[in-house]
Order: structure tokens, then C-alpha cells, then sequence
């Protein structure tokens, strides 16, 4: 738990010290515990609390600085959102104490600091019937200059001015010193009627003190004797606050925020901390059955997590973090965009959010683990992030992480990344979605899998596969929506691409096309429907000089004539269903079909909203334009009967442009079509 921690101190001390049994300092470390992969051993009773404590002489009473007044009630009782925040941060103030006399132990002379061999512990003591919270810590101690000092002056930091002391002097153990001291403190008065600190500074012949206040406009300060050496505080709760005087609740609100900080937490004699903070400890210390469990932990869950990413950074943002990929399917709860993200921010081991939203888009909420960065500026009450630019840049790191992550999982792994495909590609298609970002949509663009007309059934590909069968002079990448593989075969908009021996990648869900269309683009090649891509090759020069060879056999296709008679005809007939009759080269084995400008839009809006307009005002938005085949059999009957029957050439085209409206997906229900085809069998069994 402590491995990072240990490996900066251990830079700090000459390497033959380091290794010298001789040497008290280094031994006494090792003795408690301080070592890079060693866990805090096994759980048992063991407490340093006593009431020991015999204040002496006169008090000194001290007001508090106007500052401090004005703060005061705006810090215990507004400041932070949830009231039991204040044993975050009197433990967080306690890890700072250990971590200062940790610092100052290997690198001060023995003689200047003492009790070096004491235990780096924190402990808690509740103490239900007298509504009491005792926490006490071994670490640095105050003087009573410090203590006036950091518990005198809201927003003044003893912990903050240590820190600046080390930055300044260059020391690379600076940043394990974390939070406000004054601040954090605090907040214990919105829980607390009377507060009572004990401590002693850990300088040779150092005296005791008492500080003691209700929050209000004073504070008092007295000698004490029998004081150990470090800071306990004594917590007289508020009725109202009498909660935090029960064992169960300081637990879940220990294991919630502070289960990873540096020093082992007892309380009422048993250690809580007993996981491991893996995100500060190399990749290769780490077991599978470490991942495992404390996946178990942070995602609250009892499933084996399918993919880890483990990483740290140091530019453009300091980040450490270790994310896991579950291996169950998401359920309808994970699917829901409200859901929160699953990873946990933490600064320097202590819990700032447990599910934070900032941390990773939402599409990737599947996702869990934990970021520790020491580079995320936080308020007074740190729960609130002040630098949304940096908050921006932590984003950025750990979705591109996520992405590479992936990307070579789909390459060196290609049947484990299948299978996740399978249960959270739809998270990477409404990333593709969600995104401002051209290039992030590219990088998920490069995990989408489709089927083509190339592959077999069930056989999916990526785009830079697609791109590696591109035919000579291909410019654009070709999708067909359809709702099933024999479907997208037989599509009319298929026929001239099948025919030129082109690849088109098949959309069988109905938000794969509105993906691709979000997509826009994949290595400077346009992601084209193919159906705009009939629609912007018809009735061109190049279809007229196509027909004209048609003329050469009139017997297999109407010729130029007949078939401007039929779009007059068709015209009329229509009327405002259409907005254009036109004839295209581009169909062999359907007689017509209906483009419009957006198709995946017109199906969005029929399937969503068509049943608030009428009919006319329907077809009207749609703008839809019909084009035929003028070499189809029916196409060719249909001329004939506009001169032998009338009312059945009538009946024929409007089934001709539902037939066309249904191939397109864009007839919000079939069955309504079934009268219409009944009418046209009627008449045509009349003939018979």
C-alpha cells in the first residue's frame, strides 16, 4: 500500500543506511511496515487511545481572527454538501501529520526529532453513549505557536506552508503532503458542540497543550501532561449528529473516502484499511487476484473484470490509474445515459468523488476504476474542481488511453475484443455520436465492426480493413442500412454497386447509418449512403448516353419517349407524394426506387414523429423523388396499360411508389398498404 511513498523516502537515504540493520532510523521504518509491497498484516485488536491527559496552569484564551469569524459558519454549516466529510478530512489531516514526520524522520538527525520508532498508525474511537468521536494520530505534533497558528486562522495551512517549504527547497516528496489544514478541521463543527485537540511536536523537550473551542468566536489553549506524542482530537457530537458516534456509520464512512491513504486506520482497536491503493504500485507487483478483489471493491460488484488498463503519466497532467472493462453484459441501468461513470477520483490516496462525471465521456461509463491525480486543484472543501481546462486534459488523456487500449486489443486479440464488441459496441457507436471531437470520433471509428457483401455471415470488419480493399479510384467508403443480410442483397440501391464489384459495408441496426453519417469521414474518405449515392448518379449525362444505347433494343426497354410519357403520367398521378419522377441506368431487377436527400433522417423522423402530420403535410417534408427503371417488365406493362386501362395503371403506380416507399423504410406501418394491394388483385383477377 505504501510502495510509492516508500520508494521517494527511499530515495531520500544514503543507500548504505538503507541497508544497514545498525542504523535506527532505517530499521525502525522497516519495523513498521514501511515497504513497498507489504500490506499492514492481519487484523487484530490494537489501540493507542487513552485519557491520559492533565491539563495544568492557567488558560489562555485567543480570539479568533476577523477572517476567521466571518468564515467560520459559512465553512461548518454550508461549505461542504454532506456532514460526514469531516471525518474525511480530520483523517486527512492526520495522514498529513504522519507523512511530515515521516519526511523529517529520514531527513533530520536522530536527535532532533523524537520517538522515532513509533507506530505510523491513525486511530478512532467511538463512543456511542456519550455521543464522543476520538481521533488520534502519531505523526508530527503542533507547538503552540503552530497550533495558534493552523487552528487560529481559517484558510491558513500548516500543512499547505509545509509544502511550500519543500517546493521550494526542491524536495521530490513535496507532493505527498495534501489539504488545508485550517480549513479541513473545521468542518468537524458542523457535527461537533465542543472540540477538545491534544498534542505534542515531536522536538526534543516539547510540551503538551490543550486547545479547545465550540466554534463559535474563541478558542483556549492550556499545557497539558501524559500527551503522546502527535494530535488526538476529542469530538463532542451535536444530538442531531449523534450518528457519528456509532461504530457502523465512522466504518462505511472510513471505507468510503479514506480506505486508501498511507497509514493504517484503526478503529475501536480494528483495522479497516486493509486494501491496497494498486494504482501507486508497479503493474508487474500486482497479482491477478489483487486486480480482481479490488475490482470487487471499487466497482461494488462480484463479476471478473474482462480488460485492465494500468497506467501512469507525468505530462501533459500527472495521473495514475487503474480502469477495468466488466465482463458481463451492461444492464438496462448501465445502457441508461443518466447513469453516472464509474471511476472515483482521489488526490494523493484520499477519496475527492466516488462516481465523478468528468473523468470520462459518458459513453464510456462501462467502465470502472480509480484516477489519482496531484495535479487537480480543488475549493475549500475539496469537492468541487476548479480548473475545468485541466479537467479537460485528464479527460483527453484517459479517453485516448482507453481507446489505444482497445485498438490493440481488436488487433492482438481479435476474438476477446469480438466478444466485448458484441455486449459495449453500442457505447463506442454513441461515442461516434456524442462527440465533438473529428478525430476521437476516428479513433472509435477504428473499433466499429461490420459486415460487408464481401464477408460471410456473421463475419465483421473494421474500417482499415475496408479501406485495404478499395478498388482502383475509389474515393468514398459505401453503407447500405438494411434491416437483415438477405435484405441488403437484394436492395435496389445495392444493384449498381454489386455490378461494379464494389464493398458495402451493411448497417442492420437501425442507429448504425446515423453512426456513419455522425462519422462523416475515415482517413480523408467520405462515409456515402448508397442511397445518395444513386440519387447524385442519375439522370446525369452520363445516364442519358446509357439510355440512348438502350434505343439500339427497343424491345427490351421503353424508349426515350415512352418513358417521358410514363413521368408525365406518374407526375400527375402522384402528385404531391413525390417531388420528381425521373428514369435511372442503375436498376436491373427492381422497377423503381425512392431517394431523398437524407434518407437515415427521413426514417428517424417516419418512425418518430409522422404520425403527428397528415398524409399531404407527411409527404411534403419528405421530398422524396421516385426513379424507374425503364427496361423492368412492369415498368414496360405499366406504359401499355396507360392506354388500355386506365384505372388499373392508376392502381399499379400507386403500388409501385408504396412498394419503393416500404424498400426505403420509409412507411411507418405495412399493414396500412394492404388495402390499397387488395384493390389492385381485385382488378386484376377481373381479367381472368
Amino acid at each position: 500500500m505504501l510502495a510509492q511513498i516508500n520508494r521517494n523516502f527511499l530515495k531520500l537515504i544514503p543507500h548504505a543506511i538503507r541497508c544497514s540493520t545498525r542504523s535506527n532510523v532505517s530499521y525502525r521504518l522497516r519495523v513498521n511496515g514501511i515497504t513497498p509491497t507489504a500490506s499492514f498484516g492481519a487484523k487484530h485488536y490494537h489501540s493507542i487511545i487513552r485519557e491520559s491527559e492533565k491539563p495544568k496552569g492557567e488558560t489562555n484564551k485567543h480570539e479568533f481572527k476577523a477572517e476567521t469569524k466571518m468564515l467560520l459558519d459559512i465553512v461548518a454549516k454550508s461549505l461542504y454538501s454532506e456532514n460526514e466529510v469531516f471525518v474525511r478530512e480530520l483523517i486527512s489531516n492526520a495522514s498529513d501529520a504522519i507523512e511530515k514526520f515521516r519526511y523529517i524522520a529520514n531527513t533530520s538527525e536522530p536527535d532532533q526529532i523524537v520517538e522515532l520508532d513509533r507506530k505510523c498508525e491513525i486511530h478512532i474511537e467511538t463512543n456511542k453513549q456519550d455521543m464522543k468521536l476520538v481521533i488520534q494520530d502519531r505523526g508530527i505534533g503542533m507547538t503552540k505557536d503552530e497550533l495558534i497558528d493552523s487552528l487560529g486562522t481559517i484558510a491558513k495551512s500548516g500543512s499547505k506552508n509545509f509544502l511550500s517549504q519543500l517546493k521550494d527547497s526542491g524536495s521530490i516528496d513535496a507532493t505527498n503532503i495534501i489539504g488545508q489544514f485550517g480549513v479541513g478541521f473545521y468542518s468537524v463543527f458542523m457535527c461537533a458542540s465542543h472540540v477538545d485537540v491534544y498534542t505534542k511536536s515531536s522536538s526534543p523537550g516539547a510540551i503538551g497543550y490543550k486547545w479547545s473551542s465550540e466554534g463559535t468566536g474563541s478558542f483556549e489553549i492550556q499545557e497539558c501532561d501524559d500527551v503522546d506524542v502527535g494530535t488526538k482530537i476529542v469530538i463532542q457530537l451535536k444530538p442531531e449528529c449523534r450518528e457519528y458516534a456509532d461504530e457502523d456509520r465512522i466504518r462505511n464512512v472510513v471505507k468510503k473516502y479514506s480506505n486508501f491513504v498511507g497509514s493504517p486506520i484503526f478503529l475501536n482497536g480494528n483495522q479497516l484499511n486493509l486494501v491496497q491503493p494498486l494504482w501507486l504500485m508497479e503493474p508487474k507487483e500486482i497479482t491477478d487476484e489483487q486486480h480482481l478483489q479490488f475490482y470487487r471493491y471499487i466497482a461494488n460488484s462480484f463479476d471478473t473484470p474482462r480488460f485492465k488498463i494500468h497506467f501512469k503519466t507525468d505530462v501533459p497532467v500527472s495521473i495514475r490509474a487503474v480502469l477495468y472493462f466488466p465482463e458481463g453484459k451492461p444492464g438496462l441501468f448501465e445502457m441508461s445515459r443518466d447513469t453516472e461513470t464509474g471511476v472515483a477520483l482521489y488526490t494523493r490516496k484520499i477519496l475527492i468523488q466516488s462516481k465523478t462525471e468528468l473523468m470520462l465521456p459518458k459513453w464510456l461509463r462501462f467502465v470502472k476504476g480509480v484516477v489519482d491525480s496531484e495535479d487537480i486543484p480543488l475549493n475549500l472543501s475539496r469537492e468541487l474542481l476548479q480548473n475545468s481546462s485541466l479537467i479537460r486534459k485528464i479527460q483527453s488523456v484517459l479517453t485516448s488511453r482507453v481507446l489505444k487500449f482497445l485498438y490493440e486489443k481488436s488487433t492482438k486479440e481479435p476474438e476477446n475484443y469480438e466478444k466485448f464488441y458484441k455486449d459495449y459496441g453500442l457505447f463506442l457507436k454513441e461515442g461516434i455520436v456524442t462527440t465533438h471531437d473529428q478525430k476521437e470520433k476516428e479513433d472509435i471509428g477504428k473499433l466499429l465492426r461490420f459486415e460487408t457483401n464481401k464477408t460471410g455471415d456473421n463475419v465483421k470488419i473494421g474500417l482499415d480493413d475496408y479501406l485495404k480493399h478499395l478498388k482502383e479510384n475509389q474515393k468514398d467508403i459505401y453503407y447500405l442500412a438494411a434491416p437483415s443480410r438477405q435484405l441488403a442483397l437484394n436492395s435496389p440501391y445495392f444493384e449498381s454497386l454489386k455490378k461494379n464489384d464494389y464493398e458495402v459495408l451493411f448497417c442492420y441496426e437501425p442507429y448504425d447509418e446515423l453512426v456513419l453519417m455522425q462519422l462523416i469521414s475515415f482517413k480523408n474518405h467520405n462515409l456515402v449512403s448508397v442511397e445518395k449515392e444513386i440519387r447524385r448518379a442519375t439522370s446525369t449525362e452520363e445516364s442519358d448516353k446509357l439510355f440512348e444505347e438502350n434505343l439500339s433494343k427497343p424491345t427490351d426497354s421503353l424508349s426515350k419517349k415512352d418513358t417521358d410519357d410514363l413521368i408525365r403520367y406518374l407526375r400527375k398521378e402522384l402528385g404531391n407524394k413525390v417531388q420528381t419522377v425521373k428514369y435511372t441506368t442503375k436498376l436491373d431487377q427492381h422497377p423503381c426506387v425512392i431517394t431523398v436527400e437524407d434518407m437515415a433522417s427521413a426514417r428517424h423522423f417516419i418512425k418518430t414523429q409522422s404520425h403527428q402530420l397528415s398524409e399531404d403535410n407527411r409527404y411534403a417534408l419528405l421530398q422524396s423523388h421516385l426513379e424507374i427503371n425503364p427496361k423492368h417488365p412492369i415498368i414496360m406493362k405499366l406504359h401499355k396499360l396507360l392506354s388500355t386501362d386506365e384505372k388499373l395503371a392508376s392502381l399499379l403506380a400507386q403500388q409501385l411508389f408504396s412498394n419503393a416507399l416500404t424498400i426505403a423504410g420509409l412507411v411507418e406501418d405495412p399493414r396500412l398498404l394492404l388495402t390499397q394491394m387488395n384493390e389492385l388483385l381485385i382488378k386484376v383477377l377481373e381479367k381472368h
